[in-house]
């Protein structure tokens, strides 16, 4: 339950991995959660709903909606995703969040972004991402921005295409020994809580979120002692792959090869010293999926 003592957090991509993993540490942590989604008659916002949360309707194509969305709340999570809408879509729904909390006077803005955090890569998702950050501090937002590299649930999460993606095309073009930071979506959801609740601590940051650095290959070892198995993976032709998912993700994979990355997860464990390892949440992961009832 909500606590007097603590305002409300506009949450954007409520019912998606980033924003609802944000509103589970926010609601325990006694604030008022808005989640806001386009489909507020779908389970998980029926769950956010029982749990604590304001469930509200809003596109992050109207503005006008955002910003009532937006009323009165302390603070907004903001977060899209490219996969989904697109580049081109991303940005102006990003556009349209900086303006929207802008009118409504709200007084912290915590991104979940991505990359490397400076324009240059080529990586469309990316690029976005700095214009987008550009935006909102153009127009005097008070700003925390949260950039994990690669989130664990490429692993395991279906709709991430993991064994088409993670476990062959992306080791193919990165390379199965470039050593890459891993953050579990949740861990976002623990930091993005804490600095809603310290903002001098936060605010004017850009963090470069990682709990773990592993190469493909040794996830892939990791899974298969989680498991007991190696993952599934089906080879399919970069051309046949970027017909399916576009070119951005090869891109991404492509630079990361010969990238010199930030592979520091000492920032990470100061904000959160719990965040997970890959090993911890595969098994967690998997333990969890073990023990589930199986439906009738």
């Amino acid at each position: 339950m909500s606590s007097p003592g603590r305002g409300t957090i506009a949450v954007l991509g409520a019912t998606g991995r980033l924003g609802g993993a944000t509103s589970r540490h926010l609601l325990a942590e006694g604030w008022q959660v808005r989640a806001v989604t386009r489909k507020p008659e779908g389970p998980k916002a029926r769950a956010l709903a029982e749990a604590g949360a304001q469930v509200v309707r809003a596109d992050m194509e109207d503005r006008a909606a955002l910003r009532q969305a937006f009323a009165g709340a302390s603070g907004v999570f903001n977060v899209q995703n490219p996969m989904k809408s697109g580049l081109e879509a991303e940005l102006r729904q990003g556009m349209n969040v900086a303006e929207a909390a802008a009118e409504a006077g709200v007084g912290h803005v915590v991104y979940g972004s991505a990359g490397v955090g400076r324009s240059g890569t080529g990586v469309g998702q990316w690029e976005s991402k700095v214009r987008i950050k550009e935006a909102m501090l153009s127009r005097g937002l008070p700003l925390t921005v949260l950039r994990p590299m690669a989130l664990m649930e490429l692993m395991t999460d279906a709709d991430f295409y993991p064994a088409l993606s993670t476990w062959h095309t992306m080791p193919n073009l990165a390379g199965p020994d470039t050593r890459i930071p891993w953050l579990a979506a949740d861990d976002l959801g623990v930091i993005a809580a804490k600095a809603f609740a310290d903002p001098g601590s936060f605010v004017g940051r850009d963090v470069a979120l990682a709990g773990d650095v592993r190469s493909v290959e040794e996830c892939r070892a990791l899974y298969a002692s989680a498991t007991g198995r190696a993952p599934r993976h089906f080879r399919v032709p970069v051309w046949l792959f970027e017909r399916m998912a576009g070119r951005d993700l090869t891109a991404m994979w492509r630079w990361l090869r010969t990238a010199d990355l930030d592979l520091d997860v000492t920032p990470t464990l100061a904000l959160h010293p719990g965040a997970l390892t890959v090993e911890r949440w595969l098994h967690g992961r998997f333990a969890a999926t073990a023990t589930a009832p199986t439906p009738s």
